[in-house]
């Protein structure tokens, strides 16, 4: 079953739980909340998109996004959902409010780089539209391992309104 949820802005309220949640899985980044903190502030360079999917209950957070904005491109710096609300549409929904948030800022591709051996992570990107343009050779540490770069053009794709920033 679906849960119910709604695609809004990342405050200071979520930083909290949005820590917790990418503690709590061992493929996300593990930012400090200070880079969260960061990441919500619409003075900082570069600048940043931050969603969450926030569920029914107060303070109820399953997912969460953050982009780094470069126009016309943008970094997928990092998305995760709780393990018990992953594969049911949740980082799907995220990414779509994401990616029209891009649009509206002039974004017209996103990258991102994942762990090679995080094939969840590859299939649900590559279910999203990206595709695979290149390796980093050692680029991640504990364990050393390579970086997939992926790409997704975002013209022509992902119509919906961008989420109100309210």
């Amino acid at each position: 079953m679906k849960p119910e949820i709604e695609i809004r802005r990342m405050t200071a309220s979520d930083l909290d739980p949005v820590t917790a949640i990418a503690g709590d899985l061992p493929p996300a980044p593990h930012w400090t909340r200070s880079a969260y903190s960061i990441a919500i502030n619409p003075e900082s360079t570069p600048r940043r998109i931050a969603l969450v999917a926030a569920g029914r209950q107060p303070g109820s957070i399953l997912g969460f996004a953050v982009a780094s904005l470069l126009p016309p491109q943008a970094e997928l710096e990092t998305i995760a959902v709780v393990a018990e609300s992953q594969r049911l549409g949740v980082g799907e929904r995220l990414f779509q409010a994401l990616a029209a948030e891009l649009k509206a800022a002039n974004v017209d591709d996103v990258l991102l780089e994942v762990r090679a051996s995080n094939q969840p992570a590859l299939v649900f990107y590559q279910t999203l539209g990206f595709v695979k343009i290149g390796l980093r050779p050692g680029y991640y540490a504990d364990p050393i391992e390579d970086a997939v770069l992926m790409r997704l053009p975002l013209i022509e794709r992902f119509s919906s309104e961008p989420v109100d920033p309210t």
